[in-house]
């Protein structure tokens, strides 16, 4: 069995709503291909297929949101964006650091999490017509951001 790793989102965010992509890599370092990136598919879609191909082989799966971004601003608006909150990130990280062992804690309730949840059966993944359903629903998306 894979690995699959997404982000943990709300149930009301904006980006669950964009196309979400796959990228499928080697699980550890003793293999060295270039990852194979799929998509865009709807997110539930994304997550079913990185699901079903990682139940029977030792590879990751990465699923996250594609930003359909208009210009060039505005990428470098993201790049800033994300680049802040890794700053914020790593200072939160200094602060615990005095108190103990951040990684250790983040860890441990990682695996909390994923006892929780269990090892229930695979889902199903997508048949070729949602697939193609989803495509339809993306494309509606993205030709109409902006508008």
């Amino acid at each position: 069995m894979g690995a699959l790793v997404t982000l943990d989102l709300p149930s009301d965010s904006p980006m669950l709503g964009l196309p979400w992509i796959i990228t499928f890599g080697p699980l550890g370092d003793a293999d060295e291909w270039e990852p194979v990136v799929c998509g865009p598919y709807e997110r539930p879609h994304a997550l079913a297929l990185a699901e079903a191909v990682v139940a029977e082989e030792q590879l990751m799966a990465v699923v996250e949101p594609l930003l359909p971004a208009l210009s060039a601003e505005e990428i470098r608006s993201e790049i800033a964006a994300a680049q802040i909150a890794a700053a914020d990130e790593a200072a939160q990280v200094e602060q615990v650091d005095l108190y103990g062992d951040f990684e250790d804690t983040i860890d441990e309730e990682l695996d909390a999490a994923a006892d929780e949840v269990g090892r229930g059966e695979p889902t199903v993944p997508p048949t070729e017509a949602e697939l193609r359903a989803g495509f339809r629903r993306i494309a509606e998306i993205l030709t109409a951001k902006g508008s």
